[in-house]
């Protein structure tokens, strides 16, 4: 390779370094100002908010536009020139070697002009600390760690720059009564010996209002009762889960004497069709020691 040849390809590669360099930089065009910083702010809401969308206000303190210039950085009647550091670029490019980086100008701040007088509240920034109330809409079926947007609720921009977006971060508390599974509800719901052995209609609770179900006679503990759209609303709009409704059948505990003497004659009543369950169980147990 001739010397002409590897001393265009060096200046080429040269200079495709210094524009990504001025790329990556993120800075604003001569004669605009810099975009504002994005915000976090983390909410915790309960869960049935998160389960059926609710509206919160929220209290920040943050940069917001200089009331007194306009978010311009300038008193009135002040004039504008060139700035005489970046020479109207709004970037000052420094050679390390053979690298070029450019930067944000540090004396106009990107804007390619200063301004004879700067704004005397701001200091010439165009922004100020403020305190404001931002109302947030949260949709129904949220869960902890679901991030909302709000655009143009972060910090001001510099110099008159466009305002950065505010990121709401969610955190769910855990009900007393209800877990989630996806966009289903499951629910623990105690019933008594009498009525899983005769049967019986139980009331279940879900988020809108009690319901009631059939449970037969004989039914088992751990056994799962669905309620068709009585889960969460799906965040995306896909529809609406259910609710598993787990029946957990309750040992009595505490029984008088008289009790007690009714469960010992039940007892001598039963035979292994009363309980098929068992029955099955311990003929299986038994063919693994034949």
């Amino acid at each position: 390779m001739t010397r002409a040849r590897f001393s265009a390809r060096f200046s080429a590669g040269a200079e495709f370094l210094r524009i990504c360099s001025a790329a990556a930089a993120g800075n604003a065009p001569p004669g605009g100002g810099q975009r504002g910083e994005d915000l976090r702010y983390d909410m915790e809401i309960s869960f049935v908010e998160a389960a059926q969308g609710c509206e919160k206000e929220i209290t920040l303190n943050k940069p917001g536009p200089c009331e007194h210039c306009g978010g311009t950085g300038a008193e009135k009647g002040s004039a504008t020139k060139t700035c005489p550091t970046c020479h109207g670029r709004g970037q000052v490019i420094t050679s390390r070697s053979i690298f070029s980086i450019a930067q944000t100008c540090p004396r106009c701040g990107g804007r390619g002009q200063t301004v004879d007088k700067p704004c005397r509240p701001c200091s010439g920034s165009g922004r100020r600390e403020r305190t404001v109330k931002i109302t947030i809409k949260i949709p129904p079926g949220v869960d902890t760690g679901s991030r909302l947007r709000s655009s143009g609720n972060g910090e001001a921009g510099v110099h008159g720059g466009p305002a950065g977006d505010l990121y709401i971060v969610l955190h769910v508390r855990a009900h007393d009564i209800f877990q989630r599974d996806g966009d289903d509800l499951v629910c623990e719901v105690p019933i008594s010996f009498v009525q899983a052995a005769l049967g019986a209609e139980v009331e279940v609770p879900t988020l809108a209002a009690p319901e009631k179900i059939k449970v037969p006679a004989g039914t088992q503990s751990g056994t799962i009762f669905r309620l068709k759209t009585r889960g969460i609303k799906n965040v995306q709009g896909y529809g609406t889960g259910d609710l598993l409704a787990r029946v957990q059948v309750e040992v009595p505990t505490r029984l008088g004497a008289a009790q007690k003497a009714k469960l010992e004659e039940f007892a001598q009543l039963c035979d292994e069709n009363v309980h098929p369950i068992s029955k099955n169980f311990f003929d299986r147990a038994k063919s693994i020691f034949r």
